[in-house]
């Protein structure tokens, strides 16, 4: 990635290699993923084959050093990936986003050199997912009302609480979840909340039937509950009563991506709107042909964009080791809107088919709200940008 002219904000575009990786997945989503995931989307069933298939072109391990089995790439690396997988499916690109950014990052940013022995390797492959266990059921945006909580009993982490809305927590080929707890209290008197790491198979830990969901089908969401779970001590990822810290800092990381996701529904609906427009005829002619159907996908094409540069400036800026929260706030606020606004746009340009799950912007549709709730509302980014600002 290499930066524009000082002259102002720097905005990254894509090098030899990293154009190359756009490529080799825009090709991987269009041969491989766009042909299945329709019929696994409607029957409500994880793409297994296709997650296996990423993770032997190194996907998962886009962002992490070749020591544990990564590509050695960045961070923008992974983005670049995602977006080219949303553009045609969701299900699959959250799959890869949750893998990396909430199931693997946190290990690789806060655990021990063993833990990262231990782990990173097989979640670079792709042969094991891991997931990242922070919303309650009773509290989302406001983390800090952590229920859940971890008591040492010797040499061991006793858990006891429930998980909600936690992606890829419940698949064959899921190893682990980090979960935030509360271990004690603070000189304050707030809660101490710590992440500790509970591999799957653990007695007492349950991962429950999957949820029924209005979009991201093809994925897979579940609660989880903790009934004294026992653990080793030194399952603690990183420093006691850092645990919520450590997920604000994942979470600002993970916006990013959430962005890039959102970018490529955005421009996912685009494609789809344009090839339909060249080739439905009404009244004679293609409907493309028309200015209102002609303009309405310019400015479909406008946001993709605009929300395309959001999340690049967010990336640089977070490589570049510049504080990038309210860049990341932004770009995710900014494609999560305009991937509902053009899901929507999308539908109205093909009509009565647009309604149909057959065709992909009907997936889009559906795909496209949770963006403004996942990984932090639209309410929070507004306020995380205000509050950035000083208000």
């Amino acid at each position: 990635m290499t930066d524009s002219p000082a002259s102002g904000p720097p905005v990254p575009r894509l090098s030899d290699e990293l154009e190359s990786l756009r490529k080799t997945v825009e090709e991987f989503a269009h041969d491989v993923v766009a042909p299945t995931i329709g019929e696994l989307y409607e029957r409500e069933e994880f793409p297994y084959d296709i997650v296996r298939q990423m993770g032997a072109m190194g996907l998962f391990g886009l962002p992490f050093p070749e020591e544990y089995g990564g590509m050695g790439g960045d961070y923008f690396a992974l983005c670049v990936a995602l977006e080219e997988l949303a553009r045609v499916d969701s299900s699959v690109a959250i799959t890869l986003e949750a893998g990396v950014s909430l199931g693997a990052m946190p290990i690789y940013r806060f655990g021990s050199a063993e833990q990262k022995r231990e782990w990173l390797p097989r979640l670079c492959a792709g042969t094991m997912l891991g997931a990242f266990g922070l919303t309650e059921p009773g509290g989302g945006s406001d983390a800090a009302a952590t229920l859940t909580t971890a008591r040492l009993d010797g040499d061991e982490w006793v858990i006891n609480g429930t998980k909600a809305f936690i992606t890829n927590s419940g698949t064959d080929i899921t190893g682990l979840v980090t979960v935030t707890a509360v271990t004690g209290e603070t000189r304050e008197g707030r809660k101490e909340i710590s992440a500790i790491i509970v591999p799957t198979g653990t007695p007492g830990f349950t991962a429950a039937k999957k949820y029924s969901k209005v979009g991201w089908n093809a994925s897979d969401t579940r609660e989880l509950s903790f009934s004294d779970v026992r653990v080793p001590a030194a399952n603690l990822l990183g420093e006691r009563g850092r645990g919520y810290a450590q997920f604000l800092s994942t979470l600002d990381e993970g916006r990013i991506a959430i962005a890039a996701l959102g970018t490529g529904l955005a421009q996912g609906c685009v494609d789809e709107s344009v090839r339909y427009a060249k080739t439905r005829s009404a009244f004679g002619r293609p409907i493309g042909d028309n200015q209102s159907i002609a303009f309405k996908i310019a400015d479909m094409e406008m946001r993709a964009h605009t929300a395309r540069l959001a999340y690049y400036d967010a990336a640089a800026r977070m490589l570049r080791g510049d504080p990038f929260k309210r860049q990341a706030a932004i770009a995710k606020l900014h494609s999560s809107e305009v991937a509902v606004t053009n899901a929507r746009e999308a539908t109205q340009v093909h009509g009565g088919y647009g309604f149909m799950n057959e065709y992909p912007v009907a997936r889009m549709w559906r795909d496209s709200k949770i963006l403004e709730i996942g990984e932090g509302t639209s309410e929070v980014q507004r306020m995380l940008i205000a509050r950035d600002l000083g208000l």
